[in-house]
């Protein structure tokens, strides 16, 4: 495994971008004391992939240092608090006071022909919600992603082709929740339980159809079940448009 050395980089990217510790900091919703100490432990390995994207570049030369280096668009916005959202386009975007523009991710295949998949953000679509609604949740914006619902495991309460939203801010579980969850590469929106010794079900709304799944901390691990985040929103749209008689 390569050892990752990101953190002089990281900072680099950060002098060169003229972004402060503290200010990343604020933006990121962490203390300056936590950003400092990445300068010399590497960006955490969990944060690798959204700090490359939110500085546009590529995650393993922000690791190692190797292979290609894309130029950083981050930048100070005028007040000098807060950042220019444009610029961040990978994380979200504010199309108006009111709105936040979330990226979107998805289930595609892998380009091995393995015939196995894995989720991926999309670059050529997003989703706009209200401001207000992550406010009012704590989701922290920076945190917010969307996906589409895949099958009808969750109907009648979401429906196959419905797009939810995840607060990747929240993945411990709260037993009844719904989570997003990848499981071997593939996308799953269930609601989530705690068993006894680390364990984990995973539960349906369609239990007639879909039956409860418990996994042991050891199938976890083997079957690369890794929690995306909490759901909190959701779009369903009816099944058919009713007919209006006596026309």
């Amino acid at each position: 495994m390569r050892k990752n050395t990101s953190g002089p980089r990281f900072k680099a990217l950060l002098e060169a971008a003229n972004i402060t510790t503290t200010g990343f900091a604020k933006f990121w919703g962490t203390e300056a004391q936590n950003v400092h100490n990445w300068y010399t432990r590497g960006v955490p390995a969990y944060r690798l992939e959204e700090v490359a994207r939110l500085l546009s570049v590529n995650s393993d030369w922000l690791k190692t240092g190797e292979g290609t280096k894309e130029s950083p668009r981050l930048q100070n916005a005028s007040n000098g608090d807060t950042f220019d959202a444009q610029a961040i386009r990978g994380v979200y975007t504010v199309i108006d006071p009111n709105d936040i523009d979330l990226v979107f991710f998805k289930e595609t295949p892998l380009s091995n022909g393995s015939g196995k998949t894995h989720v991926i953000q999309d670059p050529d679509q997003s989703i706009r919600l209200l401001r207000a609604q992550l406010d009012q949740l704590e989701v922290r914006h920076s945190d917010a992603i969307c996906a589409q619902m895949i099958g009808n495991s969750m109907a009648e309460r979401i429906e196959d082709g419905s797009i939810v939203a995840i607060d990747r801010g929240l993945t411990q579980v709260v037993d009844g929740e719904i989570y997003a969850i990848e499981h071997d590469g593939m996308l799953r929106i269930k609601y989530l339980h705690r068993m006894p010794g680390n364990g984990l079900r995973m539960r349906s709304h369609n239990s007639a159809e879909y039956p409860d799944e418990v996994f042991r901390p050891a199938q976890i691990e083997e079957q690369r079940i890794h929690i995306l985040g909490w759901v909190f929103w959701w779009s369903t749209l009816s099944k058919r448009r009713p007919v209006v008689p006596f026309l």
